[in-house]
């Protein structure tokens, strides 16, 4: 049966999500933030994507929705140390000594470092190895670091250092630096703990969590400023996720207060090929702009004998979730956002992982790294968990989904409320034309913001700024209810925000910075 989910003890009964969960039931979470929409919507900070009809009243466009593209050189790290190509040594883990040939990101995680002005990508050398890092200037070309003696290990591989599989957030805003690197590792199995370092060398420490699954992570929530711990745990229908959140990261681990969040639901569609029930392995979230987006892991089978037995990997597929309050999730498009090939011989031919952090953003462009596993070491060796590289996928600022028009379109949103002096759009209609106009609550052009009197916009552009013949300052309607009314012919429109900032700036949430 259904049961009620009260506030845990230390969580904020008027913020806590108000969602009873039932782990057998089969239908897609709520998304309560299309139930109780208010009559005016702040538009507080960061640019407004189109995933849902939250923004929109009305509309003949239509929505469409993207996966990433898979970079033509990947993969970007394979393994090369001896560390990541060696089999496993240690004999509490005998059932597995024959897996030979990763790096992977497990989670792991992906960061920009603003004290370096660089991207941190931090990874398992070998299977069940050492916590190790590289990095990159661009996203696309990474190198291992130099850390000292150790070469790029972090962490030496065993039970008691790197543990088994981790989970670690680049906190740049932390304003204790001994708590700058937050991470989360699971030591046999069944016990994590949570522990902070300012260099990744020396850490506290650990502080349990409690028993739970492998394979859990975290990520910070910062629409409600607390660090949410995405926990596995099996339920009725196999692998499933449950849920706590603390707004401290090492107070956070009493998992004792854990809840069910989410699992596989009836629009998760079986693999032809395999035909087994899919299942949540694991849920990675973060803040993206004005929203919260999710990595799904779907597993899809087959289970781990037949895997050991065909030396063959499992098969997994990533793909999205978004959410307004970084709880509930809407997964409006269940094709893969980054897909498996299937084929032997492929370094992604299945079993794709995605890391803690999930993005990175260089210049126009998100990237999203990801492991893929071969199933096959290069010295001919098969197995389960054989041969993992990291390869990226790439998607357009913004790119998660777009409103189209063929011939032309309108749109028009709810009433908002906004701040700032300029008006900015991500749009594709280099062979079209994009116009908008300013209107009151009531839907009526206010004159000098007008559709006739807007500057027609035919570019394709992640920030470009909206003008009217009289001017581009939208400061006069700042704090107003208004309705914006998109006119598109023959393109995309991606997003909107306005700003304060002459550049385009839209004051976003991110998980970490990105160079401008």
């Amino acid at each position: 049966m259904p049961f009620s989910v009260q506030a845990p003890t230390g969580f904020p009964a008027d913020t806590w999500p108000a969602y009873a969960g039932d782990p057998m039931s089969i239908e897609p979470m709520p998304v309560p933030w299309m139930e109780h929409i208010p009559r005016h919507i702040p538009l507080t900070r960061g640019r407004q994507l189109f995933i849902d009809d939250y923004l929109i009243a009305s509309t003949d466009l239509k929505r469409n929705f993207y996966s990433a593209v898979k970079f033509a050189g990947n993969p970007v790290l394979c393994p090369s140390t001896p560390q990541e190509l060696s089999p496993v040594t240690f004999p509490w883990m005998d059932e597995e000594k024959d897996e030979q040939a990763l790096c992977y990101l497990g989670n792991g995680g992906i960061f920009f470092d603003a004290k370096k002005n660089r991207y941190n990508m931090f990874y398992t050398a070998g299977w069940r190895g050492g916590l190790a890092v590289a990095e990159s200037t661009d996203m696309l070309n990474w190198t291992r670091s130099d850390i000292d003696w150790k070469g790029n290990i972090l962490l030496a591989a065993g039970a008691n250092a790197a543990g088994f599989d981790n989970s670690i957030w680049l906190d740049n805003a932390s304003s204790l630096d001994d708590e700058r690197i937050k991470y989360m590792v699971c030591r046999n199995g069944l016990a994590h703990t949570l522990s902070t370092s300012s260099d990744g060398r020396s850490w506290s420490q650990g502080v349990p969590t409690g028993p739970a699954g492998d394979y859990c992570s975290f990520f910070y929530n910062p629409f409600r400023n607390v660090w949410a711990y995405s926990i596995k745990q099996d339920g009725p229908r196999g692998r499933c996720r449950w849920y706590s959140e603390s707004p401290d990261f090492l107070t956070g681990a009493d998992w004792a207060s854990r809840i069910y969040w989410t699992s596989a639901d009836r629009y998760d569609l079986p693999d032809p090929a395999i035909g087994a029930q899919p299942q949540l392995y694991h849920l990675n979230a973060c803040a993206y702009e004005s929203i919260m987006i999710g990595m799904f892991m779907l597993h899809l089978g087959p289970e781990n004998d037949v895997c050991v037995r065909e030396k063959r990997p499992k098969t997994t597929l990533l793909s999205l979730g978004f959410s307004r309050d970084g709880f509930h999730w809407h997964r409006p498009n269940r094709l893969p956002f980054i897909a498996a090939t299937h084929r032997d011989g492929d370094w992604d031919r299945d079993y794709l992982h995605s890391p803690t952090g999930m993005y990175a953003i260089y210049r126009d462009t998100l990237y999203f790294p990801y492991t893929g596993f071969s199933g096959m070491a290069p010295n001919g060796v098969r197995g389960m968990y054989c041969g993992a590289s990291i390869g990226i996928a790439s998607l357009r600022r913004d790119g998660f989904a777009s409103m189209d028009a063929d011939g032309q379109g309108t749109l028009t949103t709810r009433p908002l409320i906004v701040s700032g002096h300029s008006l900015f759009v991500n749009t594709q209609c280099e062979t079209g034309s994009l116009r908008v106009a300013i209107c009151d609550e009531d839907g009526n052009e206010i004159p000098r913001y007008g559709k006739a009197v807007c500057d027609p916009i035919s570019a394709d552009s992640t920030c470009h700024a909206v003008r009217w013949k009289e001017t581009r300052d939208v400061s006069a309607v700042s704090g107003e209810a208004i309705r914006l009314r998109f006119s598109l012919r023959n393109g995309k429109l991606f997003s909107f925000w306005v700003s304060s900032d002459e550049a385009g700036g839209s004051n976003g949430y991110y998980p970490s910075p990105f160079p401008v």
